[in-house]
C-alpha cells in the first residue's frame, strides 16, 4: 500500500511538472525589429500575443515571401487598409522568404508597404513561436489576427480579398469590447 501511495504522489508530481511547463511555454518572451529600426518586445499568452505599442488595436500579423504572388497581390490591399484603419489596426508582415534586413527595407520602400515590416532574421524567435502555437508549417500569404486584446481569433493560410479582411476589422473591433 504505501508503494502505491509512493506511485501515486510521484506521478501526480510529474503531471503537475508537465502541466507548469506546458503552460510556461506560452509565456515566451521574444523581440522583433522593423526596417525603420524600431523594437518591439513580444510576449506569449496563453491566447495570442502582447505586443508592446500595438496594444488596443487590432493586429494582423503576416507572415509573406517577396517572391510569393498571392502575398505580392495582397500588398495593395494592406496599405489601404492600414490608411483606412490607421488608428485601430496594426498590420505586422514578417518576410519568410530568406531576405535580409537590408533586402527587406528596399523591398517594402520600392512596393509603399505603409506597414510595419519585418525581416526573419530580426525576429527568429517569433517565427518560430508562431510554427510551434498556430503549428504553420511555411505556406504564405499566413495571417494570425488577434483582436484588440492581443487574443487570436483567426487564422488563415493564403490570401483573403480585401473586403473579407476588412469584415475580419470589423468583428475583431467588437470581440474584445
Amino acid at each position: 500500500m504505501k508503494k502505491l501511495f509512493t506511485i501515486s504522489l510521484l506521478l501526480l508530481s510529474l503531471f503537475t511538472y508537465a502541466h507548469a511547463a506546458e503552460d510556461k511555454r506560452y509565456l515566451a518572451e521574444m523581440t522583433m525589429t522593423d526596417i525603420m529600426g524600431k523594437t518591439y518586445d513580444v510576449s506569449g499568452t496563453e491566447q495570442g500575443l502582447n505586443i508592446k505599442g500595438l496594444e488596443g488595436k487590432v493586429i494582423f500579423l503576416e507572415f509573406f515571401g517577396h517572391k510569393c504572388p498571392p502575398c505580392l497581390a495582397s500588398i495593395p490591399h494592406l496599405i489601404k487598409l492600414q490608411e483606412k484603419y490607421k488608428e485601430t489596426l496594426a498590420i505586422v508582415s514578417i518576410e519568410v522568404q530568406g531576405y535580409t534586413h537590408e533586402e527587406v527595407k528596399a523591398f517594402a520602400k520600392e512596393k509603399g508597404m505603409n506597414y510595419i515590416v519585418v525581416s526573419e532574421e530580426k525576429a527568429p524567435e517569433l517565427v518560430n513561436y508562431i510554427q510551434q502555437r498556430a503549428q504553420w508549417r511555411g505556406s504564405i500569404p499566413f495571417l494570425v489576427a488577434m483582436d484588440t486584446k492581443g487574443d487570436v481569433q483567426f487564422v488563415q493560410a493564403g490570401m483573403l480579398p480585401e473586403a473579407s479582411l476588412e469584415e475580419l476589422i470589423s468583428q475583431l473591433s467588437k470581440t474584445a469590447k
